[in-house]
């Protein structure tokens, strides 16, 4: 069986969108850091602003990146796709499907954004 060609990686974050829940999830990273629950919001972006070397990274990738809110991917590929998936979660779009790139349980075990641009581009 051939491998599909990869068109992008949808990157989405175990978070909703949102000005209110970017204030609710900011308090969270500080109140009670070692119990917010996307490793995904934590590797690229401090409190405020996207880390510095993941957003080099990212904008330098030869790799098409999109990033969405779970609310915003459920609402644009549930009903295109239908699968269930746990969140943080990397996503590889094919022409016509997508398959896990990074899953829920690797991401979580990242420890940085290093760990993270090592990983894509093992995979890639």
């Amino acid at each position: 069986m051939e491998k599909q060609k990869i068109e992008k990686l949808i990157f989405i974050y175990n978070a909703n969108s949102g000005k209110h829940n970017a204030l609710l999830d900011t308090m969270h990273k500080i109140v009670s850091p070692n119990t917010y629950n996307c490793n995904l919001c934590d590797i690229t972006f401090g409190l405020f602003t996207e880390n510095k070397t993941w957003r080099k990274f990212r904008e330098t990738s030869k790799v098409e990146m999109v990033f969405l809110h779970k609310d915003e991917y459920l609402k644009k590929y549930k009903s295109k796709f239908n699968y269930k998936f746990t969140f943080p979660i990397v996503l590889a779009e094919h022409l016509e499907s997508l398959s896990v790139f990074i899953n829920t349980d690797e991401l979580n075990k990242l420890k940085n954004q290093e760990g993270l641009m090592k990983e894509i581009r093992k995979r890639w």
